[in-house]
Formats: C-alpha cells, sequence, structure tokens
C-alpha cells in the first residue's frame, strides 16, 4: 500500500511541477499564454508585491503561514521516514552455541520457507517475506489455496511443518508469523 501510495504522490508532485516548469519556460521564452493564465509574460511575476503582501496585517495569516508549512515540513518528514525505512529483513542471526553466531541471509530463508510452503498439499503458490530485527524476525506468509483446499488442514500443516522447520534449522525460539490465506478462482463446474 505505501509503495503506492508513494508512485502515486511521487507521479502528481512530479506532472504538476512538469506542467508548471514547463509552462513558465514556454511564456519566458516568448509563447503567447492564453488569458486565464497565471502571468502575462516574459517579464511578468507570478507574485505581485501587492498580492505578497495582501493579508499580512490579518492576525491569522501569519499562524495560518507557519502551520501548513509545518504540516508541509512533518509530511515530507514522514514519507522520507517510510520511503528510506527497509521493509525486509536483510539478515537474521543464526545461533551456531557457545555465544557465537552467523548471518544467514533474509532473502535465502524466505525463498526456502516458501518453496517448502508451496510444495505443502492443497497449496497453489506461496510468498514470504520477513521482517521485524536480526535476531527477533517475524514472517508473513500469503498462501494461494487450490479450489479444494482445506484451509484449516493447510494451516496446520504450514505451522507445525514448514514454520517448524524454519524455526528450528535458524536456531530461533520463536517465529511469529501472520498468514493470508486466498483461495485460487476456478471455472464454475456444471451438473451431468
Amino acid at each position: 500500500m505505501l509503495r503506492v501510495v508513494n508512485r502515486s504522490l511521487l507521479g502528481l508532485a512530479g506532472l504538476l511541477l512538469a506542467v508548471f516548469g514547463g509552462s513558465v519556460l514556454a511564456v519566458g521564452l516568448g509563447v503567447d499564454p492564453p488569458s486565464w493564465w497565471l502571468h502575462d509574460g516574459r517579464h511578468d511575476v507570478l507574485l505581485s508585491d501587492a498580492d505578497r503582501a495582501r493579508w499580512r496585517d490579518d492576525g491569522w495569516w501569519w499562524p495560518a503561514v507557519i502551520a501548513v508549512l509545518a504540516a508541509a515540513v512533518l509530511l515530507a518528514v514522514w514519507w522520507l521516514a517510510a520511503v528510506v525505512r527497509r521493509r525486509r529483513l536483510a539478515e537474521v542471526l543464526v545461533d551456531t552455541g557457545g555465544g557465537a553466531g552467523a548471518l544467514l541471509r533474509g532473502r535465502a530463508l524466505e525463498n526456502v520457507l516458501a518453496g517448502e510452503a508451496g510444495t505443502l498439499e492443497g497449496v497453489q503458490a506461496a510468498q514470504v517475506s520477513l521482517t521485524g530485527r536480526r535476531s527477533a524476525p517475524e514472517a508473513t506468509v500469503r498462501l494461494l489455496l487450490e479450489p479444494r483446499a482445506d484451509p484449516g488442514d493447510t494451516l496446520n500443516r504450514l505451522t507445525t511443518q514448514s514454520l517448524a522447520h524454519a524455526r528450528d534449522s535458524a536456531g530461533l525460539a520463536s517465529l511469529p508469523t501472520e498468514v493470508r490465506l486466498r483461495g485460487a478462482r476456478h471455472a464454475a463446474e456444471r451438473a451431468p
């Protein structure tokens, strides 16, 4: 969801900047603008002195300007933090005993867990993503179930086989997991 919002906002901001920047450039290069456009010609400014000083003496003006700018800064910082933050876990710390540890690539554990979950009876496809800290990973498993699969039985097999095997092989005390089940679409059956 965040990726869709991010791309949409970036695309919208880019489109607006390209349209307004291109129009200002075109007017600056001598293109005659339409009568309703923001400025009239090459030497016209976007905001005149009168426009800039219009509400300066009103008591609400400066608090409103500061509030809008503060909200814009907070939104930009939140957006930047959401974009920069890693969604997937890059490494998992595996306890090798004796106080030593090894690092296992998160993508490798995801692929192995997805491959093992994909071979379970009733599972058509599986996707796994790891999040959390490298010493305490969390998994999100998405399973596409075949039309006749029993969700309860599939979930039980996933928990007792695939997840238990991944947890034991990585030497983890626990592996909290969110499982999302979705049924595959199938064609309607006809009665004989």
